[in-house]
């Protein structure tokens, strides 16, 4: 089962394993990894899973560029985007995905 780890702000992280077809928002939210709030369930409506995926590790994982719409989502996130912001309920884990690290906003919605 491929490793995700999630880092965040402070330097502190999780890593957990995460069955190949769920995405990486689902991994952590069953994992209880401190930082996604999920608040759709998955539904890539709210952006309360985004997260920063380096270009390289996109490119190294196989994981698929950003779809319109997933886009338009990203510029409703509560910090403020990235050139490599994602949704990570939009990111399906693959056995490529072992060893794949994210880093997560300050926050999710708003202090």
């Amino acid at each position: 089962m491929p490793q995700i780890t999630y880092v965040r702000t402070d330097g502190t992280s999780d890593t957990v394993e995460v069955p190949v077809g769920t995405s990486v928002m689902r991994g952590a939210v069953r994992e209880g990894v401190a930082g996604i709030v999920a608040e759709c369930g998955g539904a890539g409506m709210c952006g309360t899973c985004h997260i920063f995926l380096p270009e390289e590790q996109r490119l190294a994982r196989g994981i698929a560029p950003i779809h319109p719409l997933e886009d338009e989502v990203l510029e409703t996130t509560s910090c403020p985007r990235r050139e490599n912001s994602r949704l990570g309920c939009q990111l399906a884990v693959t056995e490529r995905c072992d060893g794949l690290a994210v880093d997560l906003p300050e926050h999710q919605v708003l202090p």
